[in-house]
Parts: C-alpha cells; sequence; structure tokens
C-alpha cells in the first residue's frame, strides 16, 4: 500500500475537540460517534449519496469499529469528493475520489506529546506499507495537525491529531469504488495494529 507524508492545507489556527460548526455549514456538528454509533450511517453528509457501494459500508464498518470500546483510538471529523476527473496526471486513470479522517488517541491527554502522536503515525505507515504491496490505484497520507482539547483542564489543551487523507483511482465509476474499496481495507488494517500496538504501550 503506497503511503505518504502529505502537507495538506495549511492550518494558522487548532482546530477544536469537539468542534461546534464548519464554515461550509452551520448544520454540520460534532457528534461523539462512541456515544452513539448510529449517527455513522446516517449524518455523514459527504458519503451518504454513495452508500450503495460497498467501499463505503467498509468505510462506516471502520468508523464503528474504530469508535467501539475494542479501539484505543477515536474518530472526529471525515469527508469524502466523490467521482471525479483525475487531477494527478501520473496515475493513468480517468476518474478520482479522495477523503480523510481525523484520528486521535481516545485518552485525550496522550494527544498532547507530540512523540505519542508520531509514534501513532509511524506506526501506521509502517503497517501499511507491509500490506497489499501490489496494489498501485490508492494512496494514504498522514498530517499531523494542532488541536485544542477544550474539556481539558485550560493550562493543559494545546495538542495534536492525524488527518488520514487517502486517494483512490479508476477508469470507471465501479472500478474507482472497487479501488476505494481496498484503501479502506488496508487502512482499517492499519489502524487496527496501531490500535494493538497503543493499548500494549499505555
Amino acid at each position: 500500500m503506497k503511503t505518504c507524508e502529505y502537507d495538506g492545507p495549511p492550518f494558522t489556527e487548532p482546530r477544536s475537540h469537539p468542534w461546534t460548526d464548519t464554515t461550509a455549514s452551520s448544520e454540520h456538528r460534532y457528534r461523539d460517534l462512541k456515544a452513539d454509533p448510529s449517527h455513522i450511517r446516517t449524518s455523514l453528509e459527504d458519503f451518504v449519496p454513495w452508500s450503495h457501494y460497498s467501499a463505503i459500508d467498509a468505510f462506516y464498518r471502520l468508523l464503528e469499529w474504530l469508535n467501539s470500546p475494542t479501539s484505543t483510538l477515536e474518530s472526529n471529523d471525515c469527508a469524502f469528493t466523490g467521482p471525479h476527473a483525475n487531477e494527478v496526471p501520473s496515475v493513468p486513470k480517468s476518474l478520482q475520489c479522495s477523503g480523510r479522517v481525523m484520528v486521535l488517541y481516545r485518552s485525550l491527554a496522550t494527544n498532547l506529546s507530540r512523540r505519542r502522536v508520531e509514534s501513532l503515525k509511524e506506526t501506521l505507515h509502517h503497517r501499511l506499507r507491509s500490506v497489499d504491496p501490489e496494489f498501485q490505484w490508492g494512496t494514504i497520507g498522514t498530517t499531523i495537525v494542532p488541536v485544542r482539547y477544550v474539556t481539558l483542564p485550560d493550562d493543559a489543551q494545546l495538542g495534536y491529531q492525524i488527518m488520514i487523507s487517502f486517494w483512490a483511482w479508476g477508469s470507471a465509476e465501479a472500478e474507482l469504488m472497487s479501488s476505494l474499496g481496498q484503501v479502506v481495507a488496508n487502512l482499517s488494517r492499519g489502524l487496527s495494529a496501531a490500535s494493538t500496538i497503543s493499548r500494549a504501550t499505555d
């Protein structure tokens, strides 16, 4: 599985966890998916139009596990851009899609340590590079972003999260969404390994 360090858009101010609304729409709200996982399949506006594809169901299942009691991690915000013209000249496919999911340690104070968040990122990369080596039509990138954990004490709120970005390509929509399914499956394996290692080091 191909991975990269992704610059991503610049973050001039720390994100908040939990966040309240977005500049795109005041109707978008943070939902604690640990407390109510039913929102995973109904409130992710970007994903709903594509829910008939198995790749999107796999992404829902990833979030359901990620926010379940068996995981040491959780998610905060995700996004998806459906099939559109390929924007990467080096990839010989006509279509691409892309998305992201923000991942953090379930124990919020752990996210204040840059070293621990870097370790999570490196574990994820290491695991991803060892799986599905023949797969060419997808990439996963990571970006460490600053976050203010507003529920922690005032003098101990500034920390980090990992923004996991992903891309998939195909010559037709069905092939593209099949590629996305492989990307999600590989990401699930990587995050599962990272969660297990995190539990062992706590």
